[in-house]
């Protein structure tokens, strides 16, 4: 281990992005992610504030806060400790003040890297901290609101809970510059947001972090309250058919289902929602995505709307509209 401070930590004006602004890049649509793991080069990038270029042996991760022993890892540090490997779906939560847009950014791949229940385990933890917060090496403004750096936070009872990764790989390879290089967090079961790229630093506290992207965005009022935006909620879409395909005869409607927890049953509707059917439901790996399939006899002449809905493990519905998980439509035509 270092005893250094982390180069990027301490000279951000160090750190080159690029882009230097907010970048998205979305290469699939609900019908053309038919890999049950998606490739690294098909996953989407959200990067709110541009993307780091970063060079691996000037970077570090600084762990501090309410811990026994301040640490320094170099990322030759992360990968000689055990490699551990988790299947996870992979989903944007969507824009941070608007939850009612359903985006459908998603895919669902295999993380490789340490185990930070482990890692932070080693270091000891006092006993009021609550909170992990995560900085990365990206600074810039989003819509005009500074983020110096981007910063997020996680309740320590879900890194008790298993699974969370320091990641430098997906899929068996290195991560890119876009998906995060060297190091990010990966926290099964959340949405992307929490997964912070280009891992900087790892804080641990007593309360939540007050960044922009823990207060001002990615937090949802519901009855009144604000709730931050962090376990993934039940959803599913269609693959095939795709939208206005020309269809008849018997076929197969399938697609994928994912919530945090895992999902308990999907339905699906060939009458635009007036009646459902439940589907034929495959296995959960770790935290991934679940194939489900129904058959179905097209045998009336004109438009049909095909839907489904998934409902958690929980006991939660996917809504019909107006929020970031409702149905996903799709129209067909029965020859």
């Amino acid at each position: 281990m270092t005893d250094t401070i982390g180069t990027y930590e301490q000279s951000p004006a160090r750190v080159r992005m690029d882009p230097p602004r907010t970048f998205r890049r979305v290469p699939l649509l609900p019908h053309q992610m038919r890999d049950e793991i998606t490739p690294q080069r098909d996953l989407f990038v959200l990067a709110h504030v541009g993307v780091p270029r970063l060079d691996a042996q000037r970077w570090s991760l600084t762990v501090d806060g309410l811990v026994r022993e301040r640490r320094q890892f170099t990322l030759g540090d992360i990968r000689r400790l055990p490699k551990i490997e988790v299947q996870s779906v992979h989903q944007c939560a969507g824009y941070p003040q608007d939850p009612t847009i359903a985006t459908r950014r998603v895919g669902n791949v295999v993380w490789g890297g340490a185990d930070l229940k482990t890692v932070l385990g080693g270091l000891g933890i006092a006993p009021q901290a609550r909170f992990l917060w995560a900085y990365g090496a990206d600074r810039g403004a989003y819509e005009g609101i500074p983020a110096d750096p981007y910063l997020k936070d996680c309740p320590l009872s879900r890194v008790d809970a298993g699974g969370v990764l320091l990641a430098y790989e997906v899929n068996g390879e290195p991560l890119d510059a876009e998906h995060g290089f060297p190091l990010r967090l990966v926290v099964p079961g959340f949405y992307g947001t929490n997964c912070v790229k280009w891992l900087t630093r790892l804080h641990l506290a007593e309360t939540r972090a007050g960044g922009p992207f823990t207060t001002t965005l990615y937090n949802d009022r519901i009855a009144g309250d604000l709730r931050p935006v962090w376990e993934i909620a039940p959803e599913s879409v269609i693959v095939s058919p795709a939208p206005h395909a020309r269809v008849g005869g018997e076929i197969e409607i399938w697609g994928w289902a994912w919530a945090d927890g895992g999902v308990a049953k999907v339905e699906v509707s060939t009458d635009g929602g007036a009646h459902w059917c439940e589907a034929q439901l495959g296995d959960r790996h770790g935290w991934s995505w679940q194939k489900f399939r129904f058959m179905w006899t097209a045998d009336r002449a004109g438009e049909v709307l095909l839907m489904s809905r998934a409902t958690s493990k929980r006991g939660e519905v996917q809504p019909a509209s107006g929020w970031r998980n409702c149905v996903y439509p799709v129209p067909v035509r029965v020859a």
